[in-house]
């Protein structure tokens, strides 16, 4: 049963368990990098390959545990499987993240990296 704390209900440990385990697919920099790629539009995995820098199998093995996972959809379109993120709030999670860490990294200067690391 979900525990309420002020205005907020906690939620349940199914749906906590569903949010670790999509968090923990997207904690491959190899699955990031290609759910963001497929934030910006569908794709196939040999552009998909492409664009991320990865070996065809290799991608083609992490489409299906996004796919398993239901993060990633596909289509036919011929002879090619076409794959796109279905679901806004995914697209949506993968964009702020992303980019909250780039806006961070492009806003420190070298000399603010060597302040922060003592020198």
């Amino acid at each position: 049963m979900a525990k309420v704390v002020g205005a907020f209900q906690d939620p349940s440990a199914d749906v906590l368990a569903e949010a670790a385990a999509a968090f923990g697919l997207l904690a491959s920099a190899a699955r990031l990098h290609i759910m963001w790629a497929l934030s910006q539009g569908e794709s196939d995995v040999t552009h998909l390959a492409d664009r991320v820098g990865g070996a065809l199998p290799a991608v083609s093995q992490h489409l299906a545990k996004l796919k398993l996972a239901g993060l990633v959809r596909a289509r036919r379109e011929g002879r090619r499987q076409v794959y796109y993120v279905d679901d806004p709030d995914i697209v949506t999670v993968v964009r702020v993240m992303v980019g909250q860490l780039t806006a961070r990294e492009t806003s420190i200067t070298p000399t603010d990296r060597l302040r922060e690391a003592g020198a």
